[in-house]
């Protein structure tokens, strides 16, 4: 039984899977800096996405990995292995790119074995490896296809079995995804994670797409300007977000400014009306400015919101979003519009209110997430 199969009868992490880390990793194009100091760390057969918008520093951050591009400072790691100045093609790596890269004058088994035949592998071996990967990738007896004659899902898992075959260290997708359309995406998210999580390999994912990252990814690193400004998990990256950046990013936020009380215990906004206290899940710095992140999935809307957060709310919008309807209201007493989602309720494409109805709107103060500007 090959390594492969091993790894993937028990169900646990392969015989290749290694921890990757980076340690002060620092990169510049001339007068821009495309990484700053960056520190990351993946687990043997931990699945991180680097996440952020264009021009962030994910994809230079990967390309450094990869060994594409050498760093100014720092290092990087793959096992015990210091790996920082080492040419790509002696890292062990497997690397899936967002057009493929597939051959187009090879069929499926002779691109899927590329990579055995420069490293010397027998034709036998090749042979049962890539019929290996073909029934893992879901493929069997497509070995005599062209890339031409395939879906794009169909070729995205060429792609994935071509990186897998050679029984790589860590696996390195950029942007995996973004050729496809939106269902056929939904599927292989599910079908790319499946087989991380079966063959135990360490992966790093890169991506802008936040659905992907919160996914697919055990931890997820928002990146900005070259920065990693959160890691975590990704309920806890959503949930608690420490920075209006990743708050709004990692979907819609109403982000409420203002300045804490003399107690520490109410955020203090300015409304039309004058000063309007609100309730915080737990103390904090007493009179300085403050910031709060409240998802709109979080918030109550109905007739009576009773004690606590209440605020007089008319909407103004309403649209229908598959399992839930998405509000936009006016507050008077802010000054401002908020956005609130609910779950849909009632029959298929219903929506509960109607525009111009006149509504309380609070939130539950553990809801209400302190973040940084």
């Amino acid at each position: 039984m090959s390594s492969l199969s091993a790894a993937n009868s028990r169900g646990t992490s392969g015989p290749t899977a290694e921890a990757l880390s980076l340690e002060g990793v620092r990169k510049t194009f001339g007068s821009t800096i495309a990484v700053q100091d960056l520190d990351l760390e993946a687990q043997a057969g931990e699945l991180v996405a680097l996440l952020g918008p264009s021009g962030c520093g994910k994809t230079t951050t990967l390309r450094m990995v990869a060994g594409f591009e050498m760093p100014d400072a720092g290092s990087i790691r793959i096992g015990e292995t210091e790996v920082t100045h080492l040419p790509s093609h002696k890292r062990n790596l497997g690397m899936v790119f967002q057009n493929y890269s597939l051959f187009p004058h090879r069929n499926v088994a002779e691109n899927i074995a590329f990579g055995l035949r420069m490293a010397g592998v027998g034709r036998a071996e090749r042979e049962n490896r890539v019929a290996e990967m073909l029934d893992l990738v879901r493929l069997p007896g497509r070995g005599d296809m062209y890339p031409a004659q395939l879906s794009g899902g169909q070729q995205q898992r060429v792609a994935l079995a071509r990186s897998l075959v050679v029984n790589p260290k860590v696996l390195l997708l950029d942007e995996p995804l973004g050729a496809l359309d939106k269902s056929l995406r939904e599927s292989m998210q599910f079908e790319i994670r499946g087989m991380q999580q079966r063959l135990g390999i360490t992966t790093l994912l890169v991506t802008h797409d936040q659905e992907e990252a919160l996914s697919m990814a055990d931890k997820v690193a928002v990146m900005s300007n070259g920065r990693i400004l959160q890691i975590g998990q990704p309920n806890d990256i959503y949930d608690r977000p420490t920075s209006r950046f990743v708050a709004e990013f990692l979907g819609t936020s109403n982000i409420f400014e203002g300045k804490a009380s003399a107690d520490g215990k109410q955020l203090i906004l300015s409304g039309r009306g004058g000063d309007i206290a609100v309730p915080l899940e737990r103390q904090v710095q007493p009179s300085g400015s403050l910031m709060l992140s409240v998802r709109p999935e979080r918030m109550r809307l109905g007739p009576d919101q009773g004690s606590g957060v209440n605020f007089e709310a008319r909407i103004i919008g309403a649209v229908f979003r598959g399992n839930y309807a998405a509000y936009q209201l006016d507050v008077p007493a802010l000054g401002r519009e908020l956005f609130v989602y609910r779950q849909a309720d009632g029959p298929l494409g219903a929506v509960s209110f109607r525009l111009g109805d006149v509504l309380k709107l609070g939130w539950a103060p553990e809801d209400a997430v302190p973040v940084s500007p």
